[in-house]
């Protein structure tokens, strides 16, 4: 009687070596994707910064007036949709506090921009955070006076992680100093914290080390 037998035949060590080389090849194509990837978000935080600092001096180069400080009638009588408005004493009043909060001529300020089309957006929704624009890390944009010691209007990001701040960071202000530490000066300042959104400071941050494996998250902001 005749037995069949099963021969089990294993992988030689070359083929093993190809599939671990593939797998790696894999692997190094996730994590290259990823970096990609956040990259792209990065670039698209400075884009936004830039674009509201453009947006908010070209409104005054064309009326002449401080987005957001016009009463809303004079923007009504443009013919501009929309109800909010400011008091008009020449003064863009928002706090640092108050960023995140959109109220007050902050709200004031997207109706203008976005009526007059310098900014993307409704200009008839209300005085809400969540009629904030978003920026392209997720985060809220919004613009505060005198944030972090810098004088004048400043634009704020909040929601950053680790390695989106100081990315943000080093494509505004040039390379990191050697203690990681580039949020205390410069045209570009913040904060971290578990709050999110975080809201900006008058004061000057203390200053603090990026840290990729950190869970907080950053709000930075940056001179228009």
């Amino acid at each position: 009687m005749q037995h069949a037998r099963n021969k089990a035949q294993g992988f030689t060590l070359v083929e093993i070596a190809i599939v671990l080389v593939i797998i790696g090849l894999l692997l190094g194509g996730v994590l290259k994707g990823q970096e990609m990837i956040e990259n792209s978000r990065i670039k698209a935080v400075v884009n936004d910064m830039n674009g509201v600092s453009a947006a908010y001096n070209a409104y005054f180069d064309r009326y002449r007036a401080l987005p957001g400080d016009e009463a809303a009638a004079t923007m009504t009588a443009r013919g501009w949709a929309g109800t909010l408005g400011g008091d008009g004493n020449g003064v863009l009043a928002i706090a640092p506090a108050d960023a995140f909060l959109n109220t007050g001529e902050q709200a004031s300020m997207w109706r203008a921009l976005r009526a007059s089309g310098l900014a993307t957006g409704d200009p008839t929704l209300p005085a809400a955070p969540a009629s904030l624009p978003r920026a392209g890390n997720g985060g809220l944009l919004a613009v505060a006076l005198g944030t972090y010691g810098m004088a004048g209007p400043s634009v704020c990001v909040s929601g950053l992680t680790h390695k989106q701040a100081a990315g943000v960071d080093v494509a505004v202000d040039g390379a990191l100093p050697a203690n990681n530490i580039g949020n205390n000066a410069g045209s570009v300042r913040g904060a971290n914290n578990a709050v999110a959104p975080l809201a900006p400071a008058a004061a000057v941050a203390g200053g603090a080390a990026y840290n990729e494996n950190a869970a907080t998250l950053w709000t930075l902001c940056r001179r228009m």
